[in-house]
């Protein structure tokens, strides 16, 4: 499995006191629009950080900002510039609220960015790797989908990981579809047969 061109690390607001001693280049910080900056980037030493405030949803809600375009296109030009650091320098960290959706979904984009030619199968298996909890928010892959030219490789292999999530865990479906979550439940590809 061919590695992406920068370490990367993915966590929750919870976890980020614990990562500020692992030397990360870049921090993608996606948070809800009325929330604080986490005190947690004060022990952090230098690095680059692009911070992100949307909500965790994939439909336009009244009172909640959904991830937009403008978003998905500011995450991949911070991509482009990690993407430019030496190998061996660059470590990127994402973090949302939980770790879970948001941060997934935008690190899956910024990997699909850096390798191209690399299968969205391969790449959605390695974000589920280094983030077992890993859910995508669809809205988000959707439109970076079209925006990376992937023609619904990124959607399909999202698809794909919410069946492989469901079958782990198939009590998770009722708590997706309680958080407004349905059409991603439905997305979900089901088992092979046999």
């Amino acid at each position: 499995m061919m590695q992406p061109p920068f370490k990367i690390t993915v966590c929750g607001l919870e976890e980020l006191p614990g990562h500020s001693t692992i030397g990360v280049s870049h921090i993608l910080s996606i948070l809800d629009p009325e929330f604080p900056v986490p005190d947690a980037f004060d022990s952090y030493g230098a690095h680059e950080r692009l911070e992100l405030r949307f909500h965790d949803i994939i439909e336009e809600k009244p009172g909640m900002l959904a991830p937009q375009p403008s978003h998905v296109e500011r995450l991949l030009a911070f991509g482009r510039s990690l993407a430019a650091e030496p190998a061996a320098d660059a470590h990127l960290l994402v973090h949302c609220h939980a770790g879970i959706s948001r941060s997934t979904a935008s690190l899956t984009l910024m990997v699909a960015q850096a390798a191209p030619d690399r299968p969205a199968s391969e790449i959605l298996s390695e974000i589920l790797g280094i983030r077992p909890i890993a859910w995508p928010n669809l809205r988000i892959i959707e439109m970076g989908d079209r925006l990376l030219s992937r023609d619904g490789e990124l959607i399909r292999a999202t698809r794909a990981l919410y069946g492989v999530r469901l079958r782990r865990q198939p009590d998770l479906a009722a708590t997706m579809i309680a958080g407004g979550r349905e059409r991603e439940v439905r997305a979900a590809t089901p088992p092979a047969p046999g």
